[in-house]
């Protein structure tokens, strides 16, 4: 469906000029496409496996040479050289593959699990088999595929596993021993069996923890993404509606103003100065009614025709100023300049709409103060709207942006602060709101300047 974004896109704007000319809560506007941090908990998986082949090629550089120089026992160092190596060039790749921004799927994470396993394999295969105490550092590798692989590739990895031990049991390199008793040798095995226990609870422990972190981490992005989609679809749904109603009532709008001004060419109507007064208050009435649904109309056209033109951050503060004060014939409005050197960004229709209706709702609680602060921190642009009202109830700052949530107590209220922090936030940015200690509230729009800029 080549026509859904130019759809989407139309009820976006369509429902910012709604918002705007008929007062519905207390922002509006609506941007296109953000960019919202992303956490790909694949490649922290990934990156956590990395980190755990890291520590397990030290910890067996460290064994082979306690080993060899600490115990005298002699072991293959050229083949056991090789496979350190091949986990060195593991993880190489796999951080190259990061790097590019290469996906990690689960059949990554499994086939990384599988070569960690043949490692193993072909260490102990060189250093006693299942004799070598160590063995049960499979249980390891068992631990993280149960976390972060499905049932199925764990049941695979597990049955893997235990060939790789019987194959361990019939086919290994024996370990030359220095001479000694029993007794001894039997002791060096108890300690390698605490050493082993003890190094794979600590990694199960430390390294399951954090994968279970990044999968939560993973889970509420899911989450999130889904409510993103369900406010998109109100949103797009409501756009919908403004755009069909505006339509609809441009004919009935248009029949009242005929019959109108039949009315006033009409003798026995005219003879009455009353009656005269309230058919052309009745005009007015009808040509403000055609104004919005006009406006409504336009801005949703605009969307599609209108040609971005470049400004500069106080060209668009002073210009958006201006409009609003002559529209309203409001001169309550003071602007505080704290912006630094001028910026050049492109004059967004959105963002304007945003702050009109921020404005108009100060206006609204607040008729004869309201300030307009504009300051810069670092990249990240500030627009603060302060008034002297009775500022947010707590429940409202508790659900900040969530539709229907109001203190005006009207029907539709509310949706104008839940359409500000979805564009606000498609443009890259950070809506917040509080009261002030001492009477009033302050909503302040935060922005990337690169959103802006050409």
């Amino acid at each position: 469906m080549t026509g859904w974004p130019d759809l989407r896109r139309t009820a976006r704007v369509t429902l910012v000029a709604a918002a705007r000319h008929l007062g519905i809560g207390s922002l509006a506007g609506l941007g296109e496409s953000g960019a919202p941090e992303e956490h790909d908990g694949g490649r922290q998986n990934l990156l956590l496996l990395v980190q755990l082949r890291w520590i397990a090629v030290a910890g067996q550089v460290v064994t082979i040479a306690v080993a060899q120089a600490g115990l005298g026992i002699a072991l293959p160092l050229g083949a056991m050289a090789v496979v350190l190596a091949g986990l060195v060039l593991l993880n190489l790749v796999s951080l190259g593959w990061i790097a590019r921004g290469g996906g990690v799927t689960a059949e990554v994470l499994f086939m990384a699990l599988l070569l960690d396993v043949v490692a193993l394999t072909l260490q102990l295969s060189l250093s006693g088999g299942a004799t070598n105490p160590f063995t049960s550092l499979f249980l390891l590798q068992l631990t993280l595929a149960a976390v972060l692989l499905s049932s199925r590739a764990t049941i695979g990895l597990v049955a893997i596993t235990t060939a790789a031990l019987g194959v361990l049991m019939l086919a290994y390199r024996p370990l030359v021993l220095p001479p000694g008793d029993s007794d001894e040798l039997f002791r060096l095995y108890l300690v390698g069996m605490l050493v082993s226990f003890v190094i794979d609870a600590a990694l199960i422990a430390v390294f399951v923890t954090r994968i279970s972190r990044n999968l939560r981490r993973q889970d509420a992005r899911l989450a999130d993404l889904r409510q993103r989609a369900a406010e998109e679809d109100h949103i797009v749904r409501m756009g919908l509606l403004a755009s069909g109603a505006a339509h609809e009532l441009g004919t009935p709008l248009s029949s009242l103003s005929v019959i109108l001004g039949d009315w006033r060419r009409m003798p026995e109507l005219t003879a009455s100065p009353d009656i005269a007064r309230e058919i052309e208050e009745m005009q007015e009435a009808v040509g403000r009614c055609k104004a919005i649904v006009t406006g409504i109309l336009l801005a949703a056209g605009a969307a599609r025709g209108e040609a971005p033109h470049l400004t500069t951050v106080r060209g668009f503060v002073t210009e958006l100023v201006g409009d609003w004060r002559r529209m309203r014939s409001c001169f309550c409005l003071q602007v505080r300049d704290e912006f630094g050197d001028d910026q050049e960004i492109v004059s967004d229709t959105a963002l304007k709409q945003v702050l009109f209706n921020v404005l108009d709702n100060a206006l609204d609680l607040s008729p004869n103060f309201v300030e307009l602060v504009l300051s810069r921190d670092g990249d990240t642009l500030r627009l603060s709207v302060t008034d002297r009202g009775p500022g947010f109830a707590p429940e409202m700052l508790a659900r900040l942006g969530q539709p229907y949530t109001s203190s005006k107590g009207r029907l539709g209220g509310g949706l104008g602060l839940f359409l500000v922090v979805n564009v606000v936030r498609k443009l890259g940015g950070t809506v917040e709101a509080r009261n002030r200690s001492y009477g009033g509230a302050v909503v302040t729009i935060s922005l990337p300047l690169s959103s802006l800029t050409v």
